[in-house]
């Protein structure tokens, strides 16, 4: 089944379907936030600080008054991303070590896994935080960091599936009629690796989301005042028993958007029929 029908598909299943919308809803919020939010994410007003949820502010404001549904939306833009930048940045990395070491085999394969372990043996987090203590806080070194971070779950992947394809009778046929390395890599191999791929970023795109808000609330994300979901948490600790809020409603929002893309990507693998695939790396 091609990628396109089967998103089609995942989105018609009773599981695919309100996480689809949930994502789509995602998607605009990040795209048009600055037409979507009722004000701009960086204008204070102490005068309304921690003011509850209402008619003039949604979501209540922080303790600088900025209106909390207008940093919301905002901060669906920077974390989504971040998130999505990083992972497909991570997928492309992983696909082009796994596909070289998949295909050459020997020496190569040895060597490229071995650099591909260093990341495999840390934990992602643990990664994030020496990259951003050698790059310095910001959004670029958040990216830098979930990129590295995630390759190689995705190269491992990828060097699975070329080894189960290139037994394939077409491809030894395709050596045969003379084809060079290239050719067989680019227009055989890696089209038919492409597709468990792409669903394990999808299904990592939760979890790098989740990262990046982890390290915004530890302050090594985004800057203030860009409205980070996890800089915005962390901001609300101080808040929590005089302004809830504050902390909640960023929390609802990630939560809601990873659990979203969790199931979006589980009706995915069943669209596709390959889990079993994903499993291989």
């Amino acid at each position: 089944m091609a990628i396109g029908t089967a998103l089609l598909s995942a989105a018609r299943t009773p599981r695919g379907a309100p996480a689809a919308i949930v994502l789509v809803g995602v998607v605009v919020a990040a795209l048009f936030a600055d037409r979507l939010a009722p004000y701009a994410y960086d204008v204070q007003s102490l005068m309304q600080a921690n003011l509850p949820p209402s008619a003039a502010h949604l979501l209540g404001t922080d303790e600088f008054g900025r209106d909390l549904f207008s940093r919301i939306l905002h901060g669906a833009r920077i974390s989504l991303g971040v998130a999505v930048t990083s992972i497909g940045a991570s997928v492309a990395l992983g696909l082009v070590f796994g596909a070289i070491a998949g295909y050459a085999g020997g020496w190569a394969d040895r060597l490229l896994m071995a650099v591909v372990d260093l990341t495999w043996a840390f934990p992602e987090i643990l990664i994030a935080l020496v990259l951003i203590a050698i790059l310095g806080p910001g959004l670029g070194s958040t990216a830098v960091a979930i990129t590295v971070g995630y390759m190689a779950q995705f190269a491992r992947l990828a060097r699975a599936q070329i080894i189960a394809l290139k037994g394939e009778t077409y491809i030894e046929a395709t050596v045969g009629l003379g084809a060079g390395h290239a050719h067989i890599l680019l227009r055989h191999l890696v089209p038919n690796a492409l597709t468990p791929v792409l669903v394990a970023g999808m299904l990592a795109t939760g979890d790098a989301i989740v990262l990046e808000a982890t390290l915004g609330y530890f302050g090594l994300g985004a800057q203030p005042p860009l409205p980070s979901w996890g800089a915005m948490m962390s901001a609300g600790v101080g808040q929590m028993f005089l302004a809830p809020w504050v902390i909640v409603f960023p929390g609802v929002a990630i939560a809601i958007t990873v659990v979203a893309i969790n199931l979006y990507g589980d009706a995915l693998i069943d669209a596709l029929q390959i889990r079993n695939r994903l499993r291989e790396g």
